[in-house]
């Protein structure tokens, strides 16, 4: 199996997010990534550089005015002399079906969820080589390769159509999928990180094409908050095509796999051609972001389930942050799937 990285993504070092009122040290950080690299190269994978697909992929999931944002916006912040160092929103519309500003400032509001994932002088370099991470890796399943594993960074699976957020800036799972499209005619994409994929969720619910089953700490009480709940289940063609496992703050593995096991049946019962995988290794129990209880062995038994499928496979990285473990349990999960894949 090939490791799809780009060390551009270290372009991208936020400073600061707010949590309970207060500006802190932001966790997304470039070593993140060189951990999870240097983890990847032992275990065996083949580091391969992604080649660039340019916007082919990013304009078809999102909006030229969003792309445009992220393209532009630091420049236009950082013309005023009474600015922070990283872009960062003051305000935010209440629903989106409203006017859209012109201002800096208002766009900036618009384009953001939250205070999650402020945007720095290279932080669209960086955010466009994950993106290409995420389509080489499915391009190369496409001419293939039975499985790759795309190490993106900054990660994506929260950034929805029109707007970043958790520390995403384009959905870098959805690209994947997108990617595999092209010889593929129906994906299933399954997120295992510790919060729902919402970004991943709103690209694809109105679309039956792609199987979107996300299995997160519930956000009755975990962030996103208003995405994840088991009634959204798709709309109009997509009806029916998104699925949602919230589960209670601090499941453990054998209750997580029993989850798994539901998740992977609906994954049958559609008959995906091909799977994205976004990995979100956040769901350890000592993670610094704690939400579910996973252990480092529960992680080789989780990615044995999933590569049980034998399914030509793009993994994604989403979340996973640092602790001295998130190399190993990265190891932990390719052993099982690799096993469970016969690779």
């Amino acid at each position: 199996m090939k490791v799809i990285y780009s060390d551009k993504h270290a372009l991208h070092d936020p400073e600061k997010f707010m949590v309970g009122g207060f500006m802190v040290d932001h966790p997304e950080k470039p070593k993140r990534a060189e951990i999870l690299l240097n983890a990847s190269r032992e275990f065996g994978l083949e580091l391969t550089e992604p080649e660039s697909y340019e916007l082919k992929y990013i304009k078809r999931l999102h909006t030229d005015r969003y792309i445009n944002y992220l393209q532009t916006i630091y420049t236009r912040w950082s013309r005023r002399s009474n600015t922070s160092m990283e872009v960062t929103p003051g305000i935010h519309p209440d629903h989106r079906n409203c006017g859209y500003p012109d201002s800096a400032e208002g766009q900036i509001g618009f384009h953001h969820a939250d205070l999650s994932s402020p945007i720095g002088p290279h932080t669209w370099e960086a955010a466009f080589w994950s993106a290409q991470t995420a389509a080489h890796a499915a391009s190369l399943v496409n001419h293939g390769e039975k499985s790759c594993y795309a190490l993106s960074r900054p990660p994506g699976h929260h950034a929805a159509k029109d707007y970043a957020a958790g520390f995403c800036f384009f959905g870098n799972s959805a690209i994947a999928a997108e990617a595999l499209k092209e010889k593929h005619e129906k994906i299933a994409i399954l997120d295992i990180d510790v919060h729902h994929g919402n970004g991943t969720q709103d690209i694809f619910y109105d679309r039956s094409d792609v199987l979107t089953l996300s299995i997160h700490a519930d956000p009755i009480r975990f962030y996103p908050f208003f995405w994840g709940h088991a009634h959204e289940k798709g709309e109009e063609d997509g009806l029916g095509f998104n699925m949602n496992y919230p589960l209670k703050r601090g499941t453990g593995d054998n209750d997580y796999l029993k989850i798994l096991d539901d998740a992977i049946a609906s994954i049958e019962k559609f008959k995906p051609d091909a799977l994205v995988i976004a990995l979100g290794l956040d769901a350890y129990e000592h993670d610094p972001l704690r939400g579910l209880s996973i252990t480092t062995n529960g992680f080789e038994r989780i990615g044995q389930r999933i590569g049980d499928m034998k399914l030509p496979s793009v993994i994604v990285q989403e979340g996973g942050y640092l602790s001295v473990e998130l190399g190993i349990n990265l190891r932990s999960f390719l052993e099982g799937y690799t096993k469970g894949a016969n690779l």
